[in-house]
């Protein structure tokens, strides 16, 4: 009995996680039921007789979760049958030409070369990645149909039916999936990719505040909740696999909503393979957390602005990717975070070159650096991140939702150009604006004045438009334009790390 309520809780807990395992169980159960009146209704047994159960066992083989994946399965299973039942009866004709003697030698090397070809050409990763299923099919059937037609005389009787019985099955299979609650591959891919987005965008947000923050003790359970809700991040590490069938079972699937055909399901893989490698860093950067080596408090303060600054505005970065693939929206707002932890980047590079950190222990100097260098790591790779999302979004063609713009007057009538300045609101609404200023005509006019072009007086009128609501703004004031992008170098942090590995050496 309480085996019984374990299996029922089991169940329970299955069908909870996705209710559409329940539905999915019913439409293979429905289309059962609907081939398996081949044999039930007398017409239809004494027109396929025995072969009727070949349409039973293609709906069990083939009836997959998502639509892709029956599409694809029912696609190989009906043109591999067609195939080999054509190749069968042709080597069986050219078999029975030799004579009695000869034709079960010449059919037996038939299927010997069929065989041995097709499951060397099952090894090809192309191949293996989207017709291994119907390969394996054509082995099997065209064995069957040579070898049974050696003593069935109605060998083309016999392979109609078979054909016949196999294409029924696979439809039935085909017109449930797609129209009976369809699962669709695609979907299920695009939120995964937005879900990994959003899961390593939540701990970049709160790594800040667990390492500036010490431990409280006291409450265990906090800190071990706390932790887990941290280590969701895992799971990204471990998707390669779903992913990439995913993406494989959604080639085949038809136009569904705003998915198309030709959909760049490959796109979709390529944002993939750069989260796996932000997580594999994020596991890194997550091993300190946990360490016992800890480094005091008072020395992680030195570098707490900038590492702040930088944690936390590639975790936006990501959030907002994320916000924008699960919209469909093309969304230029991860790029305004992404300017500003390479900027954080930049002055944390700065700080270090200053010498702040000489009078650390070499052992918690390395910690320290390590933290540091994989970070100027994630920043970089959110960069990378935010410009295949972008690649994503153009190529899928999503809808343009949210259009910030920005205006600039300058008193003496100059035309804008195009370098891109970081520049934050103080609102409470913590907007950013990217101000766009052209430095080779800000030059000119400039140093015809006897003026710096770093340093000009603008007239600024700033609009935000957003899904929900609507900003304006207009400031007079003094804006200091660079004219050089802040970028995120990894050489200024490989400086400082080669400094510390001196100061290392000189101590031992």
């Amino acid at each position: 009995m309480e085996k019984v309520r374990e299996i029922v809780r089991e169940g329970r807990r299955v069908g909870k996680e996705d209710p559409r395992r329940v539905v999915h169980a019913f439409k293979v159960g429905l289309a059962l039921a609907l081939v398996s009146s081949f044999y039930y209704y007398q017409p239809l047994y004494d027109n396929f007789g025995v072969n009727a159960m070949w349409a039973v066992m293609t709906v069990v083989v083939v009836f997959e979760f998502s639509v892709g994946a029956t599409l694809g399965k029912g696609i190989n299973r009906a043109v591999a049958t067609l195939v080999a039942g054509g190749l069968g009866i042709g080597a069986h004709h050219l078999a029975s030409l030799s004579g009695p003697t000869i034709e079960p030698i010449l059919l037996a090397i038939f299927v010997f070369v069929q065989a041995a070809l097709s499951t060397f050409v099952r090894f090809f990763p192309r191949v293996k990645a989207r017709y291994d299923y119907g390969i394996l099919i054509f082995i099997l059937t065209f064995s069957l149909i040579s070898v049974s037609g050696f003593r069935e005389d109605e060998i083309l009787d016999l392979a109609h039916k078979r054909l016949s019985t196999v294409i029924m099955g696979g439809v039935s299979c085909v017109l449930i999936s797609i129209f009976v609650c369809p699962v669709w591959a695609g979907q299920d891919l695009h939120s995964l990719i937005a879900s990994n987005l959003d899961t390593l965008s939540h701990f970049l947000q709160e790594f800040r505040e667990e390492y500036f923050e010490a431990t409280d003790d006291g409450d265990i359970k906090e800190v071990e909740k706390r932790r887990k809700n941290l280590e969701r991040y895992k799971s990204v590490l471990n998707s390669k696999s779903n992913e990439e069938a995913l993406a494989n079972f959604a080639r085949w699937e038809p136009r569904h909503g705003q998915f198309r055909f030709r959909h760049p399901w490959q796109q979709y893989l390529a944002v993939a393979a750069l989260l796996r490698q932000c997580a594999y860093r994020i596991d890194a950067l997550n091993s300190y957390l946990n360490s016992d080596f800890q480094i005091p408090m008072d020395i992680k303060k030195k570098l707490e602005e900038p590492l702040r600054r930088m944690s936390s505005e590639a975790g936006k970065s990501l959030k907002e990717m994320s916000i924008s693939l699960k919209k469909m929206t093309k969304s230029s707002s991860s790029d305004i975070h992404v300017l500003n932890s390479q900027s954080a980047c930049k002055d944390l590079s700065t700080l270090l070159k200053s010498g702040i950190l000489n009078d650390v222990e070499p052992l918690q100097l390395i910690s320290l650096t390590t933290t540091v260098s994989l970070l100027i790591d994630i920043v970089n790779l959110t960069e990378k991140i935010s410009e295949s999302v972008h690649e994503l979004a153009s190529a899928a063609r999503f809808k343009n939702k949210m259009k910030p713009t920005a205006s600039l007057k300058k008193s003496d009538s100059v035309s804008i150009g195009r370098a891109a300045v970081p520049i934050k609101s103080h609102d409470s609404d913590d907007h950013v604006v990217t101000i766009l200023c052209d430095a080779d005509v800000s030059n000119t006019v400039d140093q015809s004045r006897g003026e710096t072009s770093v340093d000009s007086c603008h007239h600024v009128a700033i609009k935000i438009d957003d899904d929900d609501l609507v900003h304006e703004k207009h400031e007079v004031g003094e804006i200091h334009a660079h004219t050089s992008c802040v970028s995120c170098d990894p050489s200024d942090a490989s400086d400082v790390l080669d400094s510390s590995n001196k100061r290392i050496n000189s101590s031992n």
